[in-house]
């Protein structure tokens, strides 16, 4: 590639379920490259990742850092990512512009299903990666064990880069399987070499062997040397381990701690040898492309308090500088990113991520170029399962509201918004309880907008059981004048479910004049908006087939008001009922959970249609079933509960059904006729 490239880079994100110590591990990472002077922590709200004041006030990420660092003359920029299931997209998003992952977990075997979604995502994209097997001092079980129970989750091979030394239950040092010398920890300062302890050789021994047999199964020469008993070099080794992790073949994992910074200096090796340059990952995405103008992807976007919006980005070829122009936009500045403080740079070249200012338009997942250029691929948008309907406190803000919402989805693709057409709510949705938490508490710190929520209401609607004929409404006033006269006869009969409303009419001889006509309809119309249960009907048929007319009184208003009034007293009459929204739900769960999320679908009311193993995951069940609208507010609360977090759901609107006698009436007398239909 004939440009100017910084080879000597690193675009690495850490990932990992929440808890696993990601945050701790970019401090870490971060002191021992000297970027920083003196590590913060989580606790204390100080650390250069989670510096937003909304994972400050929950001591978690809720979205991703960025910040760079040089170690050995390569400059690293790590991406923090979210553990949170319910911030995955942030996580999938940046996954999209890095050149390798570390998968940050805990050596506990019952969290480790908690990696699949996240070990799935980088096998679909072939996004190298690594495990850092991190709180080894608090491991309750042995190191096969764990490697064990992380394979059973990734269908990549998982090699051990290490073999973790205990004392007891304290990490002491690791012996490094490529050149087989074994290392003691010092707290503040790099390992050095110690003699070789021979209580763990055949252990180390065993695990090498594994090692080396997935290594050759990717390279036949090796293969060779195994079958004859010869030694491979270390240098093929390392040759084999670079080559293989760069095509997402194999997963090395390595062990630590990094809250005392053990495990964090070999990591730091290995991803200066193993892991892909630039401009590797860089072929690989960017197949097809032949036009050379530089090109960029946006993985974030933030609004600052400070600084007004930034877009922190991948640059994929080529050179970016102050002031470029992209996708018609002029840049604003160029920044590397260290949390939340800014450094101000001249240029960025292929390979580097920073941030640009004032991209007005322009959205996470955007490519961007010089020229048109054809779309790089981005992360799938997650689907919004949780939802509260929200409304200024002030109501003078309502005029705000859209602007700043539409500020919020930038920063947060996962969210979205609608005013919905039933119940004229504005209803925000998310990925969960907390995720909508952090959205209101933007909206209240960045935009001054606080909020008060509720649950959304229901969308019920009613219709009516059986037909009624000839019912006569008549209206007729007097009030000096000209008077009003409108007399009608209608017949309401039910529709098949989902039909909607038809409006007929057989009216022979004139009786009604067709200038009145639209009147009737216009009556109906407006009656079948708030039915006599407080809620739209639906699935109505109504014929106008009779009435009579005054050659001066009459008018349409007299024949809207007299359809009105046979409405009100024909819908008693066909024994109007209580309909309400049926989804259609698809529910993935891992399999051993498959019974209990049968019996949570069972006990909110839910139809099983059936359930089927779930294609390309292993070991994972796909549940399809109906489900009641007013039953899915907190589904996904229980379904995350039930499933360690990992089941997840997608619905859509199916069709209505009659409510249960006995749960009609207590929705109805909760609602007291007056339409704010929540269960």
């Amino acid at each position: 590639m004939n440009e100017k490239v910084m080879s000597g880079s690193r675009n690495v994100a850490i990932v990992g379920p929440y808890l696993s110590g990601k945050t701790t591990l970019l401090e870490s990472l971060l002191f021992v490259t000297g970027a920083i002077s003196r590590k913060g922590s989580v606790k204390e709200g100080n650390t250069v990742g989670d510096s937003a004041a909304e994972s400050r006030d929950r001591q978690m990420s809720v979205e991703v850092s960025a910040a760079s660092t040089d170690y050995n003359g390569t400059r690293f920029t790590f991406i923090d990512c979210p553990g949170s299931v319910e911030f995955a997209q942030e996580t999938y998003n940046a996954l999209m512009g890095v050149d390798a992952a570390i998968v940050v977990c805990e050596p506990t075997r019952d969290r480790v299903l908690t990696l699949a979604p996240l070990f799935k995502f980088l096998d679909d994209g072939e996004i190298p990666h690594l495990v850092f097997v991190n709180k080894m001092d608090r491991a309750n079980i042995h190191v096969l064990e764990t490697l064990h129970a992380l394979k059973a989750v990734s269908s990549r091979p998982l090699v051990a880069h290490q073999y973790p030394i205990m004392q007891g239950e304290q990490l002491t040092g690791f012996i490094d399987m490529v050149s087989e010398q074994a290392y003691q920890y010092h707290s503040g300062a790099p390992a050095d070499q110690i003699p070789f302890p021979e209580h763990l050789k055949e252990e180390e021994h065993t695990a090498r062997a594994e090692m080396l047999e997935a290594l050759a199964n990717f390279d036949d020469h090796l293969l060779e040397e195994l079958l004859e008993d010869i030694e491979p070099p270390q240098e093929e080794i390392i040759k084999d381990l670079k080559m293989e992790l760069g095509a997402d073949l194999v997963v090395p994992v390595f062990f630590g701690v990094a809250e005392q910074d053990y495990g964090v200096r070999p990591l730091l090796e290995a991803l200066l040898r193993e892991a892909p340059e630039p401009e590797i990952t860089a072929e690989r995405r960017l197949k097809g492309i032949t036009n050379k103008a530089p090109l960029a992807q946006v993985l974030k976007t933030y609004y600052t308090p400070q600084g007004g919006k930034l877009s922190l980005v991948r640059v994929w070829q080529g050179t970016l500088t102050d002031g470029i122009v992209l996708n018609g936009v002029r840049a604003g500045g160029l920044y590397r990113l260290m949390g939340q403080q800014q450094q101000s740079i001249n240029e960025a070249v292929a390979g580097e991520i920073i941030a640009l200012s004032r991209m007005e338009g322009i959205k996470t997942g955007d490519t961007l170029s010089t020229q048109s250029a054809k779309e790089l691929a981005k992360a799938e948008q997650l689907e919004p399962v949780y939802a509260l309907a929200i409304t200024p406190e002030k109501r003078n803000d309502e005029v705000k509201l859209s602007s700043a919402i539409t500020k919020l989805l930038e920063e947060d693709s996962s969210l979205a918004w609608e005013q919905h057409g039933d119940t004229h709510e504005v209803i925000l949705w998310g990925q969960g309880e907390i995720h909508l938490q952090v959205a209101l508490d933007r909206l209240r710190r960045k935009y001054n907008l606080p909020m008060t929520t509720h649950l959304p209401q229901v969308p019920y609607k009613e219709t009516i059981r059986k037909p009624v004929t000839s019912v006569h409404g008549r209206y007729k006033h007097q009030s000096g004048g000209h008077g009003q006269f409108g007399d009608v006869f209608l017949d309401i009969k039910p529709l098949p479910r989902g039909e909607g409303f038809n409006f007929n009419e057989t009216i022979v001889g004139g009786v009604v004049p067709r200038q009145y006509i639209p009147g009737v309809e216009i009556g109906v119309r407006e009656f079948l908006a708030h039915g006599p249960l407080g809620f739209p009907v639906v699935d109505v048929a109504v014929t106008l087939t009779n009435g009579s007319y005054h050659n001066v009184d009459s008018s349409e208003q007299a024949f809207k008001q007299a359809a009105r009034l046979a409405m009100q007293t024909g819908i008693f009459q066909a024994q109007p009922t209580l309909l309400e929204p049926i989804l259609r739900v698809r529910v993935t769960t891992p399999s051993e959970f498959t019974a209990k999320v049968l019996q949570l679908l069972s006990g909110r009311r839910g139809q099983i249609l059936g359930y089927e193993g779930r294609q390309d995951w292993q070991g994972w069940d796909n549940i399809s079933a109906y489900l009641p609208q007013a039953e899915m507010q907190n589904f996904i609360v229980e379904l995350r509960s039930l499933t360690l977090g990992v089941g997840s759901f997608h619905w859509e609107y199916d069709h209505l059904q009659e409510v249960p006698e006995k749960l009609a009436e207590r929705i109805l007398t909760t609602n007291n006729g007056n339409g704010n239909g929540q269960k």
